[in-house]
Order: structure tokens, then sequence, then C-alpha cells
């Protein structure tokens, strides 16, 4: 057990001494700045505020009966209550030697693991997939992966858009005007042409919109034409998901398309109907306000001309056709009953979140048995600028393809591995590119604020300096650089000796090694893998630190210096599982 876990416990145990009613499952220790200690626990305010009791009267009762001398030299109160911890070096310097003989890395797999469905990436059938979709497919698969290392089991879904009033159009284009030479050389931007040319058709005659109405009817219906010229879109889609996803080295264990609920929407609209959930409107039925709410938090109301209106969610549009919020009512019931979930977590951008809102409304109140134990959560996130400030296009206003911007990603990481390390073989130089650079990408993408927007900068993330990729790259190959030198690996694998923690560069790099385990839990507990991007920041300049201070192969003393390479090792595995967590690879060498 880790110290800031039997910290934890003993502080609980302690304060249900002092409060045998209280929930102590709120009471925990999380890291502080270090001025103040390692960690610090703010339970005891909420605590003492439920209960109108003095918070700083509360902590020293607490303290009075709190024995943590085998883990800390002090614990101290603080400002209104806070309660400050500062570990035993020697504490510190077991909790390394245990990592070193491979007992832990600083983390535990959770004692309560919750089953989460992850909805992320989800591209269109006879789309190419463009520079957003780096977003929710990099967030989503950052956090499956961050989950499953906890312990938590996760099904990941792709739920692929391959239905919808697209496909008339598209039908109607292949079977007028396909060019099956640009199908068989370049079957996306054919796809592309065929619905961009028909859509603009449809724009400017009605007759033609009603061809491609026609269309979609027959689909639907299951005409067998129809239904083979969708297969072989998907088909011909799939090639490029997989070409994509292989780069990124993303996997799925599901990847079940809007398709696969069609025949699931009627039922789902007859039981809200049933049970007086959804109500007709217009010709088309809708789930309205069920008057819960204040009308500025109802999302099914809407403030027009000085009053509130109705703003329902359709789930059977007038022509007798569903849409989206019907299709995600048959994929939760689905995921309910196939994998009984404790979350399922949406990983889609900040502009559906009216959609969501309406979508965990509905749910709570069609199945609210299954809300009191299914938490449904949307992650969220902002948009990709260029340097003006407006959604990143390419330069003639296009769309970035995701394809051409990972071949420049790779382009350019060459050319800047090229210039430093032009002794390479060219084969290896390409590798470290390939890892330098699409790493680059995916850490831009995860570094913000996931609900903020940011600015893409081909500088700023393949820079060598700053808080990128390549810079943390670099401080793993450095390290393993030391060991090349050393050849002291295999000897510190076999026998870890002991760590001695004097110089204080190496306290500190040992007391954040120490809060991995913390950053990981927090990344799952509130869906944020820029928090990871700053802890591993953070060691990589603890790290510089140390090394910069405290010789390592040059130490004197054998001690001193087995204990320094143990340092450099845990910096390393450290690195490499946080990297390898955010689904970016790494290299021995740079």
């Amino acid at each position: 057990m880790l110290p800031h876990q039997q910290i934890e416990l003993k502080l609980q145990a302690a304060v249900r001494t002092v409060l045998p009613d209280a929930d102590v499952a709120a009471v925990l220790v999380r890291p502080c700045d270090a001025k103040f200690g390692d960690y610090q626990s703010n339970a005891l305010m909420s605590l003492a505020k439920v209960r109108r009791l003095n918070p700083r009267q509360l902590a020293a009762d607490t303290l009075a009966r709190l024995d943590v001398a085998d883990l800390c030299s002090a614990v101290e109160i603080a400002g209104a209550g806070f309660l400050n911890f500062r570990l035993k070096p020697a504490v510190l310097a077991q909790t390394l030697e245990a990592a070193a003989r491979g007992e832990h890395l600083f983390f535990d797999r959770t004692a309560a693991p919750r089953t989460v469905v992850l909805d992320f990436s989800s591209p269109n059938v006879a789309k190419p997939m463009h520079v957003g979709h780096i977003r929710s497919t990099g967030i989503g698969d950052a956090l499956q992966r961050t989950l499953r290392l906890l312990g938590h089991p996760v099904i990941s879904d792709n739920h692929i858009g391959d239905w919808g009033t697209q496909f008339g159009k598209l039908l109607l284009g292949w079977k007028q005007i396909l060019n099956r030479e640009a199908l068989r050389s370049d079957p996306i931007a054919e796809m592309e042409r065929l619905y961009q040319a028909i859509n603009a058709e449809c724009d400017a005659s009605p007759a033609r919109l009603e061809e491609a109405k026609a269309e979609l009817v027959k689909l639907q219906a299951g005409d067998p034409e129809n239904i083979a010229l969708w297969q072989e879109m998907i088909r011909l889609s799939q090639v490029q998901f997989d070409t994509i996803y292989s780069r990124l080295n993303v996997k799925f264990d599901q990847a079940l398309g809007e398709s696969f609920y069609n025949p699931q929407l009627a039922a789902v609209v007859a039981d809200l109907l049933a049970r007086g959930l959804a109500r007709e409107s217009e010709g088309a039925v809708g789930v309205f306000s069920d008057g819960t709410l204040p009308p500025r938090e109802d999302p099914f109301l809407v403030s027009r001309d000085g009053e509130w209106i109705p703003d329902p969610a359709l789930v059977r549009k007038s022509d007798g056709g569903f849409n989206y919020m019907t299709t995600d009512l048959a994929t939760v019931d689905y995921r309910l009953k196939t994998w009984a979930p404790q979350e399922i977590v949406y990983v889609v951008d900040d502009r559906q979140a009216g959609h969501f809102k309406k979508l965990f409304d509905v749910f709570a109140r069609w199945k609210p048995e299954a809300a009191k134990t299914t938490k449904l959560v949307h992650v969220g996130f902002g948009k990709i600028l260029g340097d003006d400030g407006k959604p990143f296009k390419t330069r003639s206003g296009g769309t970035v393809k995701l394809g051409d911007l990972l071949n420049e990603a790779e382009e350019r990481a060459f050319q800047t591995v090229s210039e430093k390390s032009g002794d390479l073989p060219e084969a290896q130089r390409r590798e470290i590119a390939r890892v330098v650079g699409l790493g680059a990408v995916k850490y831009a993408d995860l570094l913000p604020n996931r609900q903020s927007d940011y600015i893409f900068s081909w500088d700023k993330m393949l820079a060598l300096q700053g808080n990128t990729a390549p810079y943390l790259l670099y401080a793993y190959a450095r390290i393993r650089s030391i060991f090349r030198k050393s050849e002291a690996e295999s000897a510190l694998r076999q026998a870890p000796g002991a760590i001695v923690l004097a110089h204080p560069a190496e306290l500190a790099l040992a007391r954040h090694l120490l809060n991995f385990g913390l950053t990981l839990e927090a990344v799952a507990g509130e869906y944020r893998p820029n928090f990871l991007c700053n802890y591993l920041f953070e060691l990589a300049g603890q790290f510089t630190g140390f090394y910069e201070n405290c010789p390592v192969l040059k130490a004197e003393d054998p001690a001193t210096r087995t204990s320094r390479l143990a340092l450099c090792d845990l910096t390393a595995r450290v690195l490499k599982l946080g990297l390898e967590t955010l689904g970016i690879e790494t290299v021995e060498q740079m």
C-alpha cells in the first residue's frame, strides 16, 4: 500500500472516532504545494460546515486521535482546517525501493472496478476523417488506456455514422455519375465528390431532392441493390478507418454503427408513447419538458421574444423517419442490456452539449431504475483553430484531412531528426520521425484543458523545448542513454540496492514519482488527460534538476551511483508508461 493510501486509511479511522456518523469515503489526501508538505486533506472543513462545527477545532480533535508517526515527520493544521502531511525521507526511499523491485510503479489497480462504455471517434461513412477527429479519438483512447491501467473493465465502442439521409444522395450519385477509375484510386475522395455534386443539385432542384429521397426510402425498405451499394460504401470506408487507426495505434472493442440499431427504433418510440413520456405534435413525436427544472436550466425549453417555448427532443419526424435522439436512446438501451455498465461516457465535441442534456434527461425518465446505477457522462471538447482564431483549414480553405495531417507531421519530424541526428541510418530516422511526429500531434491535442479551443502550431508541437511530446521523448531517450553508457541495467533489475535520498533534488524527484498513481486516478475521475501531460512535463523537469545537481555515472561512491541509477530507471519507466497511457510510443534514441 502506498504512503498516501496508508495516511488516508488512518485519517478516516481518526475521523470516525470523532464523528461516528460521518461518511468517511470523501476523506481523502491529495498532493499539495511542496511548501506545505507532500499531501493535504481539506475534508474536515466540509464535515465541520455541515455540522456547524469549528473546522480548526475538528482538525485538532482529529489530529489528537491520528497516529502517522511511522509515515510522517510532521502533521500541521493550516488555514481554516487543512491537514498537511510531510513524509519521512525513509518512507519515500522504501516506497521507491519497492518500485525498483517491481512491486508497483506508484499506483495500484482499483479495489472498486467500474464497467465503463466509452463512445468515441465516430467517423462518418463515405467521408474522409478530418483534423477534428483527432480530438475525440485521442481523448477517448487516452481515457480507455488510463481506465484499463487502473483495472476498470472498458468496452470501447466506435459508433460509426453509417445511416441517414446522406445515403439517398450518395446512392443517386453512385448510380448516375460514378467515376469507377476514381473510385479505384481514391474511393473516399470519389464518394465525397458524389455527395457534394448531388447535394448541390438537390439544393437547386426540388425534383432532384425527391429522387434522392426515393433512393433513401428504397434503402430503408431493404431494396437488395441499394443495400449492396450501401454495404460497399461501408467496406471502402472501413479501409480508410483501419488505416488511420492503425497509424494512431487506436483499437476498439466494438464498432456498432447507427444502422445496427435500426430494428429497435420503432419500438423505442412506441414505448415512450405508451409510458406517456412522448407525445405527438404537428405530425412528429417528441419528449417535452416535465416542468421539474427552472426554465433557464431546462434543455426542453428555449427563450424567444421574452418567453419560454417548448424545444422537444424529437424521436420521430413528421415524415415517419427517426433521428439521432431515437438512435442514441436505442444505443443506451442496448449497452445497458448487453454490458451492464456503471458508466457510459460520450467523447463528443461541446457543440453537442444540448443534445446530450436532452438524451440524459429522457433516459432518466424512460429508465429510472437503470439511471440510479448507470451514470451517463458527456466528455466535451473545444475546437482546433488556425492562427487566425478560426477553425483550422487548409490554405485553400478546405477541411484538413487527418491522413494528410499525419503525413505532414511525420515529414516535418523527419527533417528535424535529420538535422539533429544525420549520422543515423535513414530507416532509423524515419522510425524516430514517425513516433515523434504522431506523438507531437496527439500530445498537442491532449495538453490543453479539453474544453478549451486551441491554436494548431507545427512549431510549438514539434519543439524540443517546452511542454511537448518531443521534449518528453527526448527526456526518456536521454535517460536510456545513461544505461547504454553504464551497462548497469541488468544488474539493477536483478539486485536493486538501497535508495538514498540525501540531496534536495533527489527528494523532489522522489516525491513527484510518488504522485503518478494519484494523477492517473484524477485523469480517470475527471476525464482529463491533460493532468497526465502536465505531470509528465513536471517529472521531466524534476529529473533535469536531479541530473544537473547529482552526478550519476561519475558518483564516487558505488552505493550512491546505484541509488541514482535506480532513480533514473524509475523515472524512465514512469515516463514510458505515462506516454503510452496517452497513446504515445517512445524511442530509445533521438
